[in-house]
């Protein structure tokens, strides 16, 4: 018969029934639930248990286990699928480690901790600070660990300024802290006497969290100058400040950090990854929980399952360049990366387009999603911008509305003001309530609510978002995404796992993606790196001096200039910690003026050496932020490159673009066509190599022009296939009135485009008008359709805003003179 090791079970009795460790998650683990919603009362004795899954207990026990023995110093990668329960694993791990000590005994202590000084039942960390954006971490932080430890104030959010927290820091109170790494560069005068003190950082959402200078003040605030190697102690930070400041970005003996997340980038293994023995020539996470793993344990669903593709087809005309006479006017030369991105925003902004997508996500809704766990679905669609959110919100709106529809009214979530065609929309205007409720507003359904007939509250089950509510939004109903966005890499894993919560009515076939902006392949590599362990490769340090030279040999850096730039530099954060980075840098300047001189200087006689020598010194400020993170140069000469050059990138003047003019182009065609349905799901393949940094980035390009027309011809064959003839706008002779009027070009000659637009639209609306009688149809879409208004008004009195100001004004003018009467000839011989 079969050794009790051989089952698949043999965990429980081994390691979660052992004695010792089944008391510690009575004692340290298990908590009640909290409410879902606030302000409602429960029952502790009912409450439901909240009882560690293995890989949560695993993982900090792991974690726990060495950094008791090796003390602080360490860096700890944990790679968790999204919807794993992060945020308890982190609230155990602070907890356990606020009240951690080293080993009773001497011999349990790792010999490099000993010898760095490390006792026997001594804490381990005088502080935990948890590092996360997500204000639902800070409450379910507090809430689990008052739960184990009935002392106030041992967590301590940081929500007000910089004092606060200083204050929490050389405290004795708070164990644990909550910030953002954003306070960190405003406390450095404030905390001298920190660096002898040990600190575990917690990091939620690692490659998203530590990068950039506010990582590096966090370091300088709170890391050792000492035990950094031979000599290192003797390190006088106002005497070498440059050497000093390279270390500080390197790793510290008194820091630890535990970093968090789905989706590790290259860069996160590199500062966080963990050498493997059995295979050192790659970083690996030191505990993994796979999105595999939590898909086959059933604690996640597969978003990637039932996957619903469209394709978008359509097809733009301009007026001007197919009947005038192919003048520069008419078909400027442009570039096309920027005349393709304008060209597809004017194609999806259109209302034709909006409404089609309206129609297809409404009507999708409805039928295949609305009725589902138990009629408690919800569905999330994802935009590509504040402005499209706006607009597909409008038409979602408008066609629930003709429907009288009750079971799929939709929100919107976009952050700050948005003007469109001089009306200011806000997320709480057009919601109406506040942004801190719209959580709870969704959250709410009439199913789970036995008095919805008095209450008759608004039941919302469609979210519109941009730039919102795509990572660390836990809602378990939402079982449909509509993606109206192109989405690569991390991107789209963290924006599809929005959908992969469970819940207990609902199941895997419930869950639906409809992308109407990405190949369905291109979304399953994007998945591929994260469903296993992802692992990389370490850099070579050697490579940055190689950029370091390639950026100095174009001769025009000078170090005495470096050395006195970094001298004030320094001198500046010293006297005013407080000061931010672009307040010292402005009062630097005059430091950076005579490299500015030779860059414009170069610039003049060899366009392409100057944008290469740019180049080079962006590749080499890139590289150094993020090696010197990890080897910890010890190097002056580096950290002086970077001081220098990354202030010095902002300042140097750029040839400016070639401008883009899409004319009077508009859409004439559109289709929305499914193409399949089908099941990405991955297989299983083992660890997954991601690519390593790249330190070529190349000389700028030279960006060749191409005729507006042939932009359109190339757009034009890859979304316009096999599509029938519509109605084409005719905009040209309202473009020609306008341009044409004495006193719009009066406005335009001496005023700027934004005051000749605001003159502009009321001049337009005369003119629509005016011709009613002549072009009825399209009178009535401008005046009843306010989409299709703001679309023509844009497109109109721009092309009537370059007409006026052309050095070629009357003869363009002419030109489209002659356009117009063209096909007024044409529209009058065909009726």
């Amino acid at each position: 018969s079969p050794t009790p090791d051989t089952y698949a079970t043999a965990y429980l009795w081994r390691q979660i029934w052992h004695p010792d460790n089944w008391l510690e998650i009575i004692e340290r683990y298990i908590h009640v639930e909290p409410a879902s919603r606030p302000g409602t009362r429960q029952d502790p004795h009912k409450a439901p248990l909240i009882f560690p899954r293995y890989h949560q207990w695993h993982a900090v026990q792991r974690m726990v286990a060495h950094a008791q023995t090796h003390g602080s110093g360490a860096n700890y990668l944990i790679e968790h699928s999204a919807g794993s329960g992060k945020s308890n694993t982190i609230a155990w791990l602070s907890h356990r480690l606020s009240r951690l000590h080293t080993p009773g005994d001497a011999t349990l202590l790792d010999p490099s901790a000993r010898e760095a000084g490390l006792r026997p039942n001594q804490p381990v960390f005088d502080k935990v600070i948890v590092i996360t954006d997500r204000l639902v971490l800070d409450q379910q932080l507090q809430d689990t660990i008052y739960q184990f430890e009935h002392v106030p104030g041992v967590v301590k959010k940081i929500d007000e300024d910089s004092t606060q927290l200083a204050d929490a820091l050389t405290g004795s109170t708070a164990r644990i802290i909550i910030t953002t790494l954003q306070k960190f560069p405003y406390i450095l005068g404030k905390v001298a006497a920190l660096r002898d003190k040990r600190y575990a950082i917690v990091i939620d959402e690692a490659h998203s969290s530590q990068s950039g200078e506010s990582a590096a003040a966090l370091k300088r605030a709170l890391g050792a100058l000492s035990n950094l190697g031979p000599g290192a102690d003797e390190i006088d930070e106002d005497g070498d400040v440059l050497t000093a400041s390279a270390l500080a970005r390197g790793r510290h003996p008194n820091l630890s950090y535990f970093a968090f997340t789905a989706t590790p980038k290259h860069k996160t293994l590199l500062l966080f990854g963990t050498p493997d023995p059995a295979d050192p020539e790659h970083l690996r996470p030191f505990h993994t929980y796979s999105m595999r793993q939590a898909i086959d344990e059933g604690f996640i669903l597969d978003v990637l399952a039932n996957y619903i593709t469209y394709q978008t087809r359509w097809r733009l005309r301009n007026a001007a360049i197919e009947q005038a006479e192919q003048s520069a006017i008419a078909n400027p030369e442009v570039d096309p990366r920027k005349a393709k991105a304008a060209l597809v925003r004017l194609a999806e902004l259109h209302p034709s387009s909006q409404d089609q997508r309206a129609k297809i996500i409404v009507d999708h809704f409805r039928a295949e999603i609305a009725g589902r766990l138990g009629g408690r679905a919800k569905a999330m669609v994802v935009t590509r911008s504040r402005e499209h959110a706006l607009r597909l919100y409008q038409a979602i709106s408008k066609y629930v509305a003709q429907l009288e529809a009750t079971d799929c009214t939709p929100l919107v979530a976009f952050s700050g003001k948005l003007t469109v065609d001089d009306v200011d929309y806000t997320e709480t205007q057009l919601n109406g309530f506040g942004e801190a409720a719209l959580p709870g507003k969704f959250d709410y359904t009439a199913v789970d609510d036995k008095d919805a007939a008095v209450h008759r509250k608004t039941e919302y089950r469609i979210l519109v978002v941009a730039e919102k509510y795509q990572t660390g939004f836990d809602q378990p109903l939402l079982t449909a995404m509509y993606v109206d966005k192109p989405l690569k890499d991390v991107a789209a894993v963290q924006t599809l796992s929005r959908l992969n919560r469970t819940h207990p009515a609902k199941t895997q076939a419930d869950v639906f993606v409809l992308d109407f902006a990405n190949e369905a392949t291109a979304i399953q590599e994007a998945f591929r790196p994260y469903f296993e362990t992802t692992i990389t490769e370490p850099e070579d340090p050697n490579l940055l001096y190689d950029k370091q030279r390639e950026a100095m040999d174009f001769r025009l850096l000078v170090v005495s200039e470096m050395d006195a730039f970094v001298r004030e530099l320094e001198a500046a954060r010293r006297a005013d910690p407080l000061l931010k980075d672009t307040q010292i840098h402005a009062r630097l300047y005059r430091y950076l003026q005579p490299a500015v001189d030779r860059f414009t200087e170069l610039a003049e006689a060899d366009r392409e050496n100057a944008e290469e020598f740019r180049s080079a010194l962006s590749d080499y400020v890139r590289a150094y932020g993020l090696l010197a993170q990890v080897v910890g140069f010890a190097d002056e000469d580096l950290e002086r490159l970077y001081q220098y050059g990354r202030v010095l990138l902002n300042r140097l003047p750029r040839r400016p673009g070639p401008s883009v003019d899409i004319g009077d182009t508009d859409l004439s065609h559109l289709a929305l066509n499914k193409i399949g349905q089908e099941r990405l799901s991955l297989s299983p393949s083992g660890d997954q190599l991601i690519p390593g940094f790249s330190l070529d980035g190349g000389a700028a390009r030279r960006v060749e022009e191409e005729p507006l027309s042939e932009v359109i011809e190339e757009l034009n064959r890859k979304f316009g296939l096999d599509l029938g003839t519509a109605h084409q706008l005719l905009v040209v002779q309202q473009i020609v009135t306008l341009a044409e009027n004495p006193r719009m070009q009066q406005i335009a000659l001496m005023n700027d485009e934004e005051k000749f637009n605001q003159v502009a639209d009321g001049q337009l609306d005369q003119i629509v008008g005016e011709n009613m009688d002549r072009n009825a149809e399209f009178g009535r879409l401008y005046f009843d359709n306010p989409e299709f208004k703001s679309v023509l008004r844009q497109t109109m009195r721009k092309r009537a805003f370059q007409l006026i100001t052309s050095p070629m004004r009357d003869e363009a003018i002419s030109r489209m003179r002659a356009l117009r009467d063209t096909r007024t000839g044409e529209r009058t011989g065909e009726r």
